[in-house]
């Protein structure tokens, strides 16, 4: 990161030297508003050189912090890097930015698009700048700060390692400007950013720039939540007492002869309660002067009815002009679709539908089509949107209102209650700022929910932020390329998920000084004066288990299920005697205190259990994330992609091919690429191969899928061969296993890279087109590293291969 003259830290030095002090004044002549306590706060701190941590509530205006580092790094003449989650976002803050800055200025980075990269202001997923920070970039240079957006990302599961790769490897002169949500453990988090990237000010507010009034829709009537007159803020006494008295109503049982269907039947004591229709809603809502509205409905199928609902009643939200207008915006925008596939897309009843007033909004969605929706309702055109949770996760699109039709939610495995910080970002969305003087929350009322347990849910404003980080493959070569193994090893352990883990360990260390006193007295108690009574005692305990572990085995014996073979029944049967001889013969056995003292042995064994696995607990959180890596490092060494030179690790040539691949089964490519797998797939196979190592299905799917034919069959399997071998190795090293390979979308991208048909390959692959354009994203983005790091020859069937999946609504889709 070295131009040959001055290091980053003494071109920072100097620059900051020469710059005029840092003018909030002349920020906030940029704003037609006043800054708010917490972001005047934020400024100054960023203006006195520190880092900031801002934890704010969904439409508080965080980004303003964000955006007074962009003009802190044009002061001071350095570049500003504005990351986001995801590329949508991306494009939001790019086109905010170009209009206040100039396009000449502003660059926009996201995997797709390179827009003027080397602008002084470049806006990019988060991913992107890891990528950029492992190449060791030359855009590095001169780098002045990185402004994070919705940083609590940091929590997922699949992404969140991104982030802390990011904070621990930007150089440490860059000043890091993290944006949050509001979190329970905001405290945590900005102790280890100081820690880890040096002075940084924690700036926590729980305000809402617009006060939520929450209500309940009880029938087609509207209460309020809570009791607007009482200050301890408790449930309205006219709510409780309605669902009380409609609770205690007799529950109408089905006439003589009338089947009752299973979604009839009463559940306990719950009456069944009439919920009134989306369309009735939104009338009630037009009529209160509620709309715009943002319902939330947990499931994509639930929008696309909600919708249908709407356009087949008397709801009709929008003028003749309005409808006008909503007609030249989306012919405008989709004009580039062709006309076969506007059909197959359902694009005139969404169309119908968008010049009601109406629209749905959810992944399955083409990315277009959910553009527009977006547009339209920011410029009030559309006034009823059909959203799944997805649109809570930083798009700007507030609303005046926000509708949840219930508080639970499909998980993939069963119904569960959303949680304080889902609801929290859900109705994050009520309210718009400087049009709004109070954002309107409404939750559909139903007889098991109960009006306490929803004010608990809307009473709790935060959630924890718990790191789920952990090293993998494609990282081990990159810090050891980087730093070497130690050096590596140290920067992994200052991570978030070791900090919390170090805190945790605290706290466990603790439990056992006070279990160990107790444990002592236990033991003191049971002392016996004829003998050792801890050994009788174990005797005991042993027998006990024996006795559990037959019984057991018989009953599975009864049922056929008994897979124990007779022999070692046996061999416990023998040792369960043996012990029972043991037990009549030892010294404690005639003791007249005996079950007394046996008392105090069973308390002493429950303890000294519990105490073992607080210690095994401590053993796996202490060093956690560098003995995780210390196995990945000798699996990679055992596979030759590492070699141990005698000093430290040295990265091999596939090693370095590794290195240049992200995503969940980046060994597993690697190996293949190696092992010329692939080497005699045409493109339309290749990116078929693609699919299956990308590809991860909804739900479980219980048919065998097809495959395409040819040479993709020998190649799969081989495939497949490698993911076991490399599974065992990683058993053997006690890694974390990954899951097989998903097949089902293999044959419908090879039909759509073959020139097959839009609704054809839909239909085969059973995906909504949004579904379908978000895969193959991630399928051109594969073939694209492949195309990076493979050999001539397949790297060229690789390109071929993108060029044939990125066509007609693809294409569109990345280019439109």
């Amino acid at each position: 990161m070295n131009n040959g003259e001055l290091s980053p830290a003494e071109r920072f030095a100097l620059a900051k030297s020469k710059a005029k002090a840092p003018s909030i004044d002349s920020f906030l002549k940029l704003l037609s508003f006043p800054l708010d306590d917490f972001q005047e706060r934020s400024c100054r701190a960023l203006a006195a050189g520190k880092g900031v941590l801002v934890a704010a509530p969904t439409g508080a205006g965080k980004t303003i912090v964000g955006e007074f580092a962009i003009h802190l790094a044009i002061e001071k003449d350095l570049k500003v890097f504005y990351t986001t989650p995801i590329k949508a976002l991306s494009n939001q803050k790019y086109a905010e930015l170009v209009k206040r800055y100039g396009a000449e200025r502003v660059g926009l980075l996201t995997g797709d698009t390179n827009q003027n990269s080397d602008a002084q202001i470049v806006v990019m997923t988060t991913e992107v700048l890891r990528n950029m920070i492992y190449a060791n970039s030359n855009s590095l240079i001169s780098l002045g700060y990185v402004v994070m957006d919705e940083v609590h990302y940091l929590a997922d599961r699949f992404r969140g390692a991104v982030w802390e790769e990011v904070i621990l490897h930007l150089p440490k002169d860059v000043k890091l400007v993290s944006l949050s949500a509001t979190v329970s453990n905001a405290e945590e988090f900005g102790a280890w950013l100081d820690e880890v990237r040096g002075d940084t000010e924690i700036i926590v507010s729980e305000i809402r720039p617009v006060p939520l009034n929450q209500h309940v829709l009880f029938g087609d009537e509207m209460i309020e939540l809570f009791d607007e007159g009482d200050r301890d803020v408790r449930v309205n006494p006219e709510l409780a007492q309605m669902h009380a008295s409609k609770m205690r109503q007799p529950i109408n049982r089905p006439q003589r002869g009338k089947r009752q269907s299973f979604y009839d039947q009463p559940r306990g004591r719950e009456a069944r309660i009439e919920r009134i229709s989306k369309p009735r809603i939104v009338d009630i809502l037009d009529e209160a002067d509620l709309l715009p509205a943002i319902f939330f409905i947990f499931s994509r199928a639930g929008c696309e009815a909600a919708v249908k609902a709407c356009q087949s009643s008397t709801v009709r939200l929008t003028t003749t002009e309005e409808k006008q207008e909503i007609r030249r915006i989306v012919e405008a925008k989709c004009y580039n679709i062709a006309d076969e596939d506007l059909a197959t897309l359902g694009y005139f009843d969404w169309l119908s539908a968008l010049e009601k007033g109406v629209a749905a909004h959810h992944a399955g969605m083409l990315p277009a089509f959910k553009d527009v929706v977006e547009e339209l309702f920011l410029r009030k055109l559309v006034k009823v949107v059909f959203a799944t949770e997805t649109l809570a996760l930083g798009i700007n699109m507030p609303a005046r209102t926000v509708v949840l039709e219930r508080l639970d939610k499909f998980n993939g495995e069963g119904r569960v209650q959303i949680t304080p910080g889902e609801y929290t970002q859900l109705t994050g969305r009520a309210g718009r700022r400087g049009i709004d003087t109070q954002g309107h929350s409404v939750i559909q009322w139903s007889a098991n929910m109960d009006p306490n347990n929803v004010a608990g849910l809307a009473s709790k404003r935060t959630y924890p932020l718990v790191s789920p980080f952990r090293p993998t493959y494609n990282m081990a070569v990159n810090l050891i390329e980087a730093f070497g193994r130690d050096r590596a090893r140290e920067v992994l352990e200052t991570s978030f998920a070791q900090f919390q883990a170090d805190r945790s360990v605290v706290g466990l260390a603790k439990g056992i000084r006070e279990k160990q006193v107790s444990l002592d007295g236990y033991a003191k108690a049971m002392e016996c004066h004829r003998g050792d009574f801890a050994e009788y005692a174990s005797m005991r305990r042993e027998i006990s288990d024996l006795e559990r572990s037959l019984a057991a085995g018989r009953v599975r014996a009864e049922r056929g299920k008994d897979l124990r073979q007779s022999k070692g029944r046996h061999l416990q049967e023998q040792r369960l005697n043996q012990l029972k001889r043991d037990m009549r013969a030892h010294a404690c056995h005639s003791c007249a205190d005996r079950e007394a003292h046996a008392r105090w042995g069973e308390r002493w064994f429950k303890l000294q259990r519990e105490l073992e696995g607080i210690l095994n607990q401590i053993e796996g959180r202490t060093n956690q994330v560098a003995k995780t890596f210390d196995r990945i490092c000798d699996m990679l060494d055992d596979l030759k992609y590492i070699e141990f030179d005698g000093e430290d690790y040295e990265v091999l040539e596939a090693g370095k091919t590794l290195a240049r691949i992200y995503g969940e089964r980046d060994l597993l490519i690697s190996e293949c690429l190696r092992e010329g797998v692939w080497n005699k797939l045409d493109p339309a196979s290749l990116a078929a191969m693609a699919a299956a190592l990308v590809y991860e299905a909804r739900r479980d799917e219980e048919w065998e899928p097809r495959l395409p034919k040819g040479e993709f069959v020998q190649a799969i399997e081989t495939t497949q061969e490698i993911w076991s071998d490399l599974e065992e190795l990683s058993r053997e090293h006690k890694l974390r296993h990954s899951n097989p390979l998903d097949l089902s979308l293999a044959l419908p991208i090879h039909r759509w890279a073959s020139g097959a048909r839009l609704d054809t390959v839909l239909d085969s692959a059973d995906l909504l087109a949004g579904d379908f354009i978000r895969w193959t994203k991630q399928i051109i983005d594969l073939l694209d590293q492949i195309v990076q790091t493979a050999g001539p020859e397949l790297a060229e069937v690789a390109k071929n291969a993108v060029d044939k999946v990125k066509r007609g609504i693809v294409a569109y889709s990345y280019y439109g």
